[in-house]
């Protein structure tokens, strides 16, 4: 088993940046084995190993990485994201069954009513006035997410503090545990800290005020909380303490939050270098909604518009890498796997390897339509088999919901000549921020 050179180049590299330095040749399928001092790495990258992982044998791939586990553990405690076992099995049906795709009508006017909020501010700017896209689509995911989870009666400031104890912490956060690769099959604990055990502080007293106000009668009823703690009553088990409820509650706003604001950040940056897909998804809005604002009934007709989303998956998932921990040895193809070897799934790869998409580094909304196969173990942005993330539906008709309102209304053209590097700690950022203009589009609606 060899011992490469680049690949520990890369995974020291994980502090500042979890997908720098990946090589040429990775961009393409397969599957490789190599050793980090004491630590067998097996990097999978077709979609038929992606299924033997995932879902094939996912009982003894479930367990995500004790990087992954280490890094969050403070913050999520046992939330459903890094749990596995039976903790994992108690959880996954109270979670899915809140965020079911059933229940989105219930959230959608939410969103709409956020994102038209957002489009109001924006007006309001002078032209031409330049914003942060990653904070202003911090702002609008959050107060969706915020007001989704916890009800429409929480305070904007508790709101800001999450959000910026969320920030906070992915810039504290340390993803690369060097116990881990020496021989600790648990890793090291992540300490961290004044910074990082502040922020993880802000979460949870914002959260955990929420769980104890819906436990006293006094929250939103209809809110995530109160549907995760009304479900968690009827399911008969042994019912969840507030720290597994604010556990519950800080993931889904983690998930929820986070990932739509980078993607919805990325969406803007691959538009503004594409006009022939901004005209398709203008000609879209004004056939599909006039001169009203979209809403979420008219989703099922924004078909570019939900392939922007799904194309910006692609090229930017906001979860580029997968990793999990070998419960015990295996097999993938021919590869012999240690247990506790650290399997590495790489959404960030995949979705760019050269021998499994046309032009894989071009942005072609259009491979999502016209009835055409995309490999279900290709395109994995929120993952593939149980694991699967139970939020999707949520989070892609979020995701088409807010572009479709802001686009019918602006433009947004990032600052020229600003060099935009894709950053990833624990999602997929835009290094630096996107700074760019905000334009007022004339044949947008009229407020």
């Amino acid at each position: 088993m060899k011992q490469d050179p680049n690949i520990l180049q890369i995974v020291l590299g994980a502090r500042h940046n979890l997908i720098g330095g990946w090589t040429s040749k990775y961009y393409r399928a397969g599957i490789d084995s190599f050793r980090i001092a004491r630590r067998q790495i097996v990097f999978v990258n077709t979609p038929e190993h992606v299924k033997y992982v995932l879902v094939t044998r996912h009982a003894n791939f479930e367990r995500k990485s004790p990087q992954m586990r280490r890094a969050l553990e403070a913050l999520l405690g046992d939330g459903l994201f890094i749990s596995d076992g039976e903790t994992w099995k108690r959880r996954r049906p109270l979670v899915a069954d809140i965020v079911h795709k059933r229940r989105l009508p219930e959230f959608g006017q939410t969103m709409e009513d956020a994102a038209g909020a957002l489009a109001e501010e924006w007006e309001r700017l002078p032209g031409g006035a330049e914003v942060e896209l990653t904070e202003e689509m911090g702002r609008l995911t959050a107060a969706i997410i915020s007001r989704a989870v916890f009800g429409k009666s929480i305070a904007r400031e508790a709101a800001q503090q999450v959000i910026d104890g969320f920030s906070s912490f992915q810039r504290h956060a340390d993803s690369f545990n060097l116990g881990y690769f020496l021989g600790a099959d648990e890793g090291w604990r992540a300490f961290g800290g004044k910074g990082r055990r502040r922020a993880i502080a802000m979460v949870h007293e914002v959260v955990e005020n929420v769980i104890n106000a819906h436990l006293a009668g006094e929250g939103d009823a209809g809110s995530m909380v109160d549907l995760l703690i009304r479900r968690n009553q009827r399911s008969g088990g042994a019912p969840l303490d507030v720290t597994a409820l604010r556990n519950e509650a800080a993931t889904i706003f983690m998930a929820g939050h986070e990932t739509t604001a980078t993607t919805l950040s990325w969406v803007w940056y691959l538009l503004a270098n594409a006009p022939w897909v901004q005209r398709k998804v203008h000609d879209e809005l004004a056939e599909v909604c006039g001169g009203r604002a979209p809403t979420l009934a008219d989703l099922p007709r924004l078909r570019w518009c939900r392939a922007v989303i799904q194309e910006t998956l692609r090229l930017y998932p906001p979860v580029p890498l997968l990793p999990r921990q070998a419960l015990e040895a295996d097999m993938i193809g021919s590869v012999r796997v240690e247990k506790a070897a650290l399997v590495m799934i790489a959404p960030w790869l995949l979705h760019r390897a050269s021998d499994l998409w046309d032009r894989p580094n071009h942005f072609l909304p259009e491979r999502f339509l016209d009835g055409s196969r995309i490999d279900p173990f290709a395109f994995i942005p929120f993952t593939v088999g149980p694991r699967i993330c139970p939020g999707m539906n949520f989070g892609l008709d979020e995701a088409t919901l807010c572009l479709a309102i802001l686009a019918q209304r602006f433009d947004v053209v990032p600052r020229a000549g600003y060099r935009v590097e894709p950053v990833c700690r624990l999602t997929l950022r835009p290094g630096g921020g996107l700074p760019a203009r905000v334009l007022r589009r004339s044949s947008g609606r009229q407020s």
